[in-house]
């Protein structure tokens, strides 16, 4: 059994290095270097074409940048979840195990030129990395997509897929997202802040713990992680009691099995949050607002979480946002009725019913090029709509999403993108020397060291 295992895993490694050597020899295609947010230096083509996620996260991330450069989707989406361009990429139905041959297998079979991985920089997964590498002979990154780092990831990641305006785009957007946030938080007192509960499964009683990636989203939007007090890592499971002695002021259930639950069974009627109808059920379509993956779709989460954890001091309505979001990073103009079923039940109030005389207000228009790059751009804006004396009280489905809060209400960029008052913040809190960031359509010297110049630089 031994030497049939050794002699698979010198045939994995025998194609590996056949793949590459026909890659080299064959294309004629010049590489370059990045270094990662490992800081490992990965020689990748200077032109990729084709990309392997090696976890949900970076499928997300890919989908969100270049939707036609990913190999496949690793898991069956849910029926009717992917907006229409998502849902042209193939499913291959692979899951990571943990097993470098394994995930060299799976991606000998779908012969991507870059493989990238979202699910953390840490000493273990560069090792993992490094292993695949050597038997595919095929580039493997890893990326650093935690919310401080998201806008560069995004620019570094953008530029190594040939899209580099289009990831400058979504890279100001969580900028101003993030660093909004933070400018509110830091005239909040911690004593003030909302103890909340954030219930996983269909029992809820799986919650994460400090620095986990389910965790880190209720931190950046400023609320105290009633489990605080387990320690860290990534999640553990509690027992009603556990939950009822925590008492939290906000319950946040992940699936509607849990907030059912809370809704009607007797026993948690005692929890302050339930009798202060203070439960609410997380978006999760296409992807969770939370968590499901921890990835760029987190991004408009934090505005979510912001309204509901201090709403006398939240100004944005949530509908124009959500708008917003789905449009630059799923390419999705959402309809009046999808829209209305995402936020239904996650604590938003229903939009005021403008008067008849006054038209609907359109979506901001988008400053963001299709995903698709052979598409023509199309404007998000609608026209304003003609008074309907006799308008139904539902409008059909088929109606794009429309922004009913008064102008204003979203706080205005400078022309860079940036909210003048929040850029000293910004520049206060952004990394330093973050490995695999890079400024768009420039590269750094060959000889670039993680922490210095231009990390992540492509040098030619």
């Amino acid at each position: 059994m031994r030497f049939c295992a050794h002699a698979a895993t010198l045939f994995v490694q025998c194609m590996g290095l056949a793949m590459l050597l026909l890659a080299i020899g064959g294309s004629g295609a010049r590489s370059a270097e990045f270094i990662d947010a490992a800081g490992r230096r990965v020689v990748v083509p200077d032109r990729v074409g084709r990309v392997m996620a090696a976890d949900h996260t970076a499928e997300v991330l890919v989908l969100v940048l270049a939707p036609d450069k990913l190999a496949g989707l690793g898991r069956e989406p849910r029926r009717g979840d992917l907006p229409p361009r998502f849902a042209r990429v193939p499913v291959v139905q692979w899951r990571p195990d943990g097993n470098p041959a394994n995930m060299a297998e799976a991606a000998l079979r779908l012969r991507p030129e870059v493989i990238v991985d979202a699910s953390g920089a840490t000493p273990e997964r560069a090792a993992y990395a490094d292993a695949v590498q050597q038997l595919t002979g095929l580039p493997y990154i890893l990326v650093d997509d935690s919310f401080a780092r998201t806008p560069g990831m995004l620019r570094a990641l953008g530029t190594l897929l040939g899209v580099a305006d289009r990831a400058g785009d979504l890279a100001l957007w969580a900028e101003h997202a993030i660093a909004g946030l933070r400018g509110r938080l830091l005239v909040r007192p911690a004593n003030m802040r909302p103890h909340v509960y954030y219930g996983r499964g269909a029992s809820g009683l799986e919650t994460p713990l400090p620095g986990s990636p389910s965790g880190a989203a209720l931190d950046e939007a400023g609320a105290i992680n009633v489990a605080n007090g387990l320690g860290r890592g990534i999640r553990v499971l509690v027992s009603p009691e556990q939950l009822l002695a925590w008492d939290p002021e906000i319950i946040i259930a992940e699936q509607r099995g849990f907030y059912n639950a809370l809704q009607r069974d007797r026993g948690w009627r005692r929890l302050a949050a339930v009798r202060n109808n203070r439960v609410y059920l997380e978006p999760t379509s296409p992807f969770g607002w939370i968590d499901d993956p921890p990835g760029v779709n987190r991004l408009i989460g934090l505005y979510w979480l912001s309204i509901l954890f201090y709403p006398e001091q939240t100004q944005e309505d949530l509908r124009t946002i959500t708008c917003d979001f789905y449009d630059k990073f799923y390419g999705e103009k959402l309809t009046t009725a999808r829209l209305e079923a995402l936020v239904r039940q996650a604590g938003v109030k229903p939009p005021e019913t403008p008067q008849p005389s006054e038209p609907l207000l359109g979506v901001p228009q988008s400053s963001l090029a299709p995903i698709t790059p052979s598409a023509p751009s199309t404007p998000s804006t609608l026209a304003p709509t003609a008074p309907q004396p006799s308008r139904p009280a539902r409008e059909p489905a088929s109606v794009t999403c429309t922004a009913l809060a008064a102008p204003g209400t979203l706080t205005p960029l400078s022309p860079s993108g940036i909210n003048p008052e929040l850029a000293p913040l910004m520049q206060e809190n952004a990394p330093v020397g973050t490995p695999g960031v890079r400024p768009p359509g420039r590269r750094g010297p060959a000889g670039a060291t993680p922490g210095v110049g231009a990390p992540g630089a492509l040098p030619r």
